[in-house]
């Protein structure tokens, strides 16, 4: 059986965590990080708000829902942020279903995987963080079972699919978004071991089973951030890490040195690290710690646009020998 992913959704202030407790509901806004964390979090995945440097209880999402002309739909008023002077609605939402009650600092040592990531970003700038397997399991135990009831929001608006767009000038948000990395790196995260992920352990001569590793998003280092993180769900002795970055474009060498760099604040426990990119130099140094691998999407029709699932069907990887 497949282990739900868990993730942390950080609130932009009080009166909004409120708002989402009080009914059960996340919700995103009409940016490119909005549609990422939208199209990040699955049905029947977990997650937990996070505000203050604490984390309050654990929900399963039970629904997810695009609405047209949400400037004005409940519960949460727009947000105009000083600097830019742009405003920001919530289209994309999350209906959730509380499992367990509780209000933890993040100081605990059983949050210590996503604190790491909040401590070398400095704040709080993305939308969501995924937590890994034993984090998941420890808030599962912390509290009590959620008994009681939520408030119920009957939203009597308009639905939409968002859409996906390679071409600029089609991009009309938030239902038509341009194609970016963070949706590749959605796409891969979802995509990666269904594809090729028996190569990736084959090349770097692991032994390990496929199902004992777990796949996650980005991970902050030292050194810059990784886009995928992989690792042993249940380490003994020691962990083994793949990192994965990611180009929508061509990869440059200079890609090659920067995973390089990440590879070694892992020392030995790194296993190796993966680069893909829609295309390669014809000459690639010689390096046997970093796997190239190209993407593409199989007979795409650039002047059409994509559902999140139609490319998830469409994404073809190939590794580059």
């Amino acid at each position: 059986m497949k282990t739900p992913n868990y993730f942390l959704i950080s609130v932009s202030n009080r009166k909004n965590l409120e708002l989402c407790m009080k009914y059960a509901l996340a919700g995103f806004t009409n940016s490119i990080n909005g549609l990422w964390t939208y199209f990040d979090i699955a049905e029947g995945d977990y997650i937990s708000f996070l505000y203050g440097a604490r984390v309050r209880n654990l929900y399963k999402v039970i629904k997810k829902v695009a609405y047209k002309n949400a400037e004005n739909l409940p519960p949460w008023p727009p947000v105009t942020f000083r600097m830019s002077g742009n405003t920001y609605y919530f289209p994309f939402r999350l209906f959730l279903k509380q499992e367990r009650e509780f209000d933890e600092p993040m100081v605990r040592p059983e949050f210590s995987y996503v604190a790491e990531n909040l401590l070398l970003r400095g704040g709080y700038r993305k939308t969501h963080f995924q937590a890994d397997t034993i984090t998941f399991y420890n808030v599962s135990e912390m509290g009590k079972p959620f008994d009681g009831k939520t408030d119920s929001l009957d939203l009597k608006a308009e639905t939409f699919e968002p859409e996906i767009t390679f071409r600029r000038e089609l991009q009309n948000i938030p239902e038509i978004f341009y194609f970016k990395e963070l949706i590749l790196q959605s796409l891969l995260r979802k995509k990666i071991r269904d594809l090729i992920f028996n190569e990736i352990l084959d090349h770097f001569n692991i032994d390990n089973k496929p199902d004992e590793f777990e796949i996650l998003g980005e991970k902050a280092l030292p050194e810059g951030f990784v886009d995928i993180f992989i690792k042993l769900k249940h380490p003994t002795g020691r962990n083994k890490y793949i990192l994965v970055e990611i180009k929508t474009g061509r990869a440059q060498k200079r890609d090659i040195v920067q995973l390089k760099n990440y590879l070694r604040e892992f020392n030995d426990e790194a296993a190796g690290g993966v680069l893909i990119a829609r295309d390669f130099p014809k000459h690639l140094p010689d390096e046997s710690k970093v796997l190239p691998v190209k993407y593409n999407f199989s007979q795409l029709n650039e002047d059409s646009k994509f559902t999140y699932k139609e490319l998830l069907n469409l994404l073809h990887l190939e590794v580059i020998t």
